[in-house]
């Protein structure tokens, strides 16, 4: 290669890692604040209306969301929180608190009353991937479910 080669590709290499880098603290600045729940879509299975909040600080996150059945009534609810990382799409949540409970729903077994509270070094990591697309913001987790939320706050 010629180093006319060598400096494009050293400039295009530059140029793309600056754009990525770019997008990270955008994602890390546009997700901080307040987000509506809106749906909760099963990987094999139903979307389910949702309502609540998730609520993401500069490095810790809580979230308190229902899931409502067809007739707008509650009959699953979830306490969580702990502290997260952003890097890029990839979010990864750890969980330190867990407040749960619900009734069987389509697609979601019975839930038994669960509280938890744990230490840091007990917590259970969730890597998830996201994407903020203006107001709108999808949580897509490892079991292949998401949830879309949209700001209601910054």
């Amino acid at each position: 290669m010629t180093t006319r080669h060598l400096t494009t590709i050293t400039l295009v290499t530059v140029a793309l890692c600056g754009a990525a880098q770019g997008r990270a603290q955008e994602n890390d600045a546009t997700l901080q604040g307040a987000w509506a729940a809106e749906s909760y879509a099963l990987k094999d299975g139903p979307t389910h209306r949702v309502a609540g909040r998730i609520f993401f600080t500069q490095t810790e996150w809580t979230v308190l969301f229902f899931v409502m059945d067809e007739e707008g009534e509650p009959r699953r609810g979830s306490g969580e929180g702990g502290t997260y990382s952003l890097r890029g799409d990839e979010l990864v949540f750890l969980h330190l608190f867990n407040f749960s409970t619900g009734q069987e729903m389509p697609g979601l077994a019975a839930a038994p009353l669960q509280l938890i509270a744990r230490d840091v070094s007990e917590a259970v990591t969730e890597p998830s991937t996201i994407r903020v697309s203006g107001n709108q913001l999808t949580i897509f987790f490892p079991s292949g479910n998401r949830m879309a939320f949209t700001r209601s706050s910054h």
